[in-house]
C-alpha cells in the first residue's frame, strides 16, 4: 500500500511541534497542498486527516489546504497524560496560529466542528470563514454504543490492553469492526473500499496509545454531555450560550440522513449564529466528508464565493 501522505501532499507528511494544553511539547502530523489563503480541514473524533481524502485536491485549486491530525489521533503524538476538558480547543488555536499568520477558513466535521465553534468564539481574529459539518452542538448522549462502552471503561484497563498491541495482533478483526462501523454512518456503504478500511484503521493497529487517547476524549465528551444535561458548568453550554458572538460568516452543513444528530439541530444552530447559512445535504449520513464529499466541496466553494472570499483570494494570487 502506497503512503497516503506522499500521494496526497507535495511534501508528504510534515510535522509541527506545539506546546499542548498541559504545557508539554507534542508533534503534530500535517500535510498541505495548494497556494493562497489558508484553509484547514478538521477531522472528528476517532478519525484523522484521511477522512478529508476527497476534499484536498479540489479545494487546493483555490486555497492552501492544510490537513492535520489532532493530538492523540492519526500520526500525531499520543502522550499518555490526563487531559484538560478543553485541551482540543486550546491545541486547535495553537496549530492554526503556528501554520498561518492571517485569518483562515476552517472546515470542520463532527467533534472537530464543535471545537471550531469554540475557537471562533475565543479567538475571533483567527477565522475568516467557518464551515461546520454535522456538529454535535445539542447532544443528549454519545451517539454510538461503542463510544458509550469506551467512555465507561476504566482508562487504566484500556491503556493496559492498548500496550499489549491487541489491535496489531488482531488486525483483521479490527479492520472488520471498522468496516461495519464506518458503513453505518454512510448513506451509501458501498463507496467504502478496502483501501479506505486499511487507512482508517491504520493508526489503531500500528500506533500504541491511539485507542487510549480516543477513549479518553470520549470520556471527556461523555462527562461534558452529562454535565450539560444536569445544567452544571460545561464547555458545550458555554459555546451554546455565546453562539451569537461568532463574528465570521458561517456555513452549517448537515447530512439529511445523519443518524447521529438530526438536521433539526442545524436549523436551531442557524437561528443562533448571526452571519450563518444552512444547507442540508441529501443522500448523506454523518460521515459527510467521505460520503457526501462532492456536495460538501461544492457547498464550501459556493459559500466562500458568495461571501466574497474566493474572489479576494484569487485576486491576491494574480
Amino acid at each position: 500500500m502506497q503512503d497516503w501522505w506522499k500521494e496526497t501532499f507535495p511534501k508528504g507528511r510534515q510535522t509541527l511541534t506545539i506546546i499542548d494544553a498541559n504545557g508539554h511539547p507534542v508533534s503534530i502530523a500535517y500535510g498541505e497542498k495548494g497556494t493562497g489563503k489558508p484553509l484547514f480541514l478538521i477531522h472528528g473524533i476517532g478519525s484523522w486527516s484521511y477522512n478529508w481524502r476527497h476534499s484536498v485536491e479540489p479545494l487546493s485549486k483555490h486555497f492552501r489546504v492544510i490537513c492535520f491530525d489532532a493530538k492523540g489521533y492519526g500520526f500525531s503524538d499520543k502522550p499518555l497524560r490526563p487531559e484538560r476538558h478543553d485541551h482540543q480547543l486550546i491545541e486547535l488555536e495553537r496549530i492554526i496560529s503556528a501554520l498561518c499568520d492571517e485569518p483562515a477558513v476552517v472546515v470542520a466535521e463532527s467533534l472537530g466542528a464543535l471545537i471550531s465553534l469554540g475557537v471562533a468564539l475565543a479567538y475571533p481574529k483567527l477565522l475568516a470563514r467557518l464551515v461546520v459539518v454535522n456538529v454535535p452542538i445539542f447532544p443528549e448522549q454519545l451517539p454510538h454504543w461503542g463510544m458509550l462502552m469506551l467512555s465507561q471503561m476504566p482508562l487504566d484497563a484500556i491503556q493496559a490492553i492498548d500496550n499489549t498491541r491487541f489491535t496489531y495482533w488482531f488486525a483483521p478483526l479490527v479492520r472488520e469492526i471498522m468496516r461495519t462501523e464506518r458503513r453505518s454512518v454512510l448513506f451509501d456503504p458501498s463507496i467504502l473500499t478496502d483501501e479506505d478500511i486499511y487507512w482508517i484503521s491504520y493508526p489503531f493497529i500500528e500506533f500504541p496509545g491511539t485507542v487510549t487517547k480516543v477513549a479518553e476524549d470520549l470520556q471527556i465528551a461523555a462527562s461534558e454531555i452529562e454535565r450539560l444535561q444536569a445544567k452544571k458548568p460545561n464547555l458545550i453550554a458555554k459555546i451554546q450560550n455565546h453562539l451569537s458572538g461568532i463574528k465570521c460568516p458561517t456555513l452549517i452543513l448537515w447530512g439529511e440522513q445523519d443518524s447521529w444528530y438530526p438536521p433539526s439541530d442545524g436549523e436551531k444552530l442557524l437561528k443562533l449564529i448571526p452571519k450563518s447559512q444552512l444547507k442540508i445535504i441529501p443522500n448523506c449520513g454523518h460521515d459527510a466528508s467521505a460520503g457526501g464529499s462532492k456536495a460538501v466541496n461544492a457547498a464550501v466553494l459556493d459559500f466562500l464565493q458568495d461571501t466574497n472570499f474566493i474572489t479576494a483570494a484569487v485576486n491576491e494570487q494574480l
